[in-house]
């Protein structure tokens, strides 16, 4: 397989108006405080995909860097905590070299009016919406990048957490049914418009609480967008992104979670139309497919896994509910988020549809 010079890197664009860095503090910080100073006249791209955290793109003469702070306008500090993920990724780093490497954190809010965290930039592909064009992507590269996506995440909840220092990332214990009731306060406190089948699927999901299946290290957001794959192989993990929501519970809530964000050809379209990635290309593996392979790869029971995809789907919808609340009440200008209404009551429907037929796909 083989690409143009340039081809397959994951590109920033122009920053988004409302989402401005001040460059200057910016460049006075890190020339005081990265390792061998900031190396040039910096220039600041923003990555446009993402509803959460911001990213951006640092250029520094011939140095690139990532930076990562939180929305603009958001109260749900927990969600953004820029400390804890530094917290994370300086261990994890060391030890699953796919984590990119933070090199400094600032959680002097005079800077930027918000703690930051600037990190190495993970060079690579990253597949948003649509399957590449400049690559082939036949049915038998999109079933060999499904199972590497599904393999990778039996790799990661196969890492001695323990021994890499992250035992005090969060509490297995009763993980589940925090998970559920934080999430239910969440779409409570968010709420814009009535949705009275979100409401029923997190009344069924605190009914029907399965026992805990083991402690492992969750990316709590592992998806086609948040994996950084080799240039000229898409079939190839180098790095994983986002851990915000990262920490130490029930590794089938994490299986789930993909499978939240995993469309295939025979679901509805407007579910396929969200923007969850090429996943229900000819050739992909499908929902039962990717739990089929986990349990092959990590011996695990999967048998009770539509409790964890109805779930991914209520928390997707919780996630995007408060998004949209804080676009509902003029906390930010992104007009992306004008449509996410629509979104959640479609993802409340799609559980409740889950629920009735008790089945997670063909």
């Amino acid at each position: 397989m083989s690409v143009s010079v340039g081809a397959g890197i994951d590109a920033a664009r122009p920053v988004r108006a409302g989402e401005e860095l001040d460059v200057g503090k910016l460049s006075a910080f890190l020339e005081a405080h990265l390792v061998g100073g900031l190396g040039g006249a910096l220039e600041i791209t923003q990555f446009p995909a993402g509803h959460s955290n911001l990213t951006y793109l640092l250029r520094a003469g011939e140095r690139e860097y990532v930076l990562r702070r939180p929305p603009f306008g958001s109260k749900v500090k927990s969600a953004h905590d820029m400390g804890r993920e530094v917290k994370l990724l300086a261990p994890l780093s060391a030890v699953y070299p796919k984590a990119p490497k933070p090199l400094v954190y600032c959680d002097d809010e005079s800077v930027l009016g918000a703690p930051f965290y600037v990190m190495e930039r993970l060079r690579g592909r990253i597949l948003r919406h649509a399957a590449p064009k400049d690559v082939d992507f036949s049915a038998p590269v999109a079933r060999a990048l499904s199972e590497a996506l599904i393999d990778e995440l039996a790799a990661l909840h196969a890492l001695d957490w323990r021994a890499a220092g992250l035992g005090g990332l969060g509490k297995p214990e009763g993980y589940v049914e925090r998970q559920v009731s934080g999430w239910t306060k969440r779409s409570h406190d968010a709420t814009t418009d009535a949705v009275p089948e979100l409401v029923r699927v997190g009344e069924w999901l605190a009914e029907h609480l399965p026992p805990e299946s083991g402690a492992v290290l969750v990316h709590n957001d592992f998806k086609y967008d948040n994996v950084v794959l080799a240039p000229d192989d898409v079939t190839r993990i180098v790095g994983v992104l986002d851990w915000e929501m990262s920490t130490i519970g029930d590794p089938l809530v994490d299986l789930g979670v993909t499978l939240g964000y995993w469309v295939e050809a025979g679901d509805d379209p407007r579910l396929r139309a969200l923007p969850f990635g090429p996943t229900d290309v000819p050739g992909s593996l499908s929902r039962r497919e990717l739990a089929a392979r986990y349990a092959q790869v990590t011996g695990r029971d999967v048998s009770k896994v539509l409790y964890y995809y109805v779930f991914a789907l209520f928390k997707t919808a919780v996630v995007l509910q408060q998004i949209y609340y804080r676009y509902r009440h003029g906390l930010t200008q992104d007009e992306r988020f004008a449509a996410l209404g629509a979104a959640v009551a479609l993802l409340a429907e799609t559980a409740s549809r889950v629920l009735t037929r008790g089945v997670i796909g063909r």
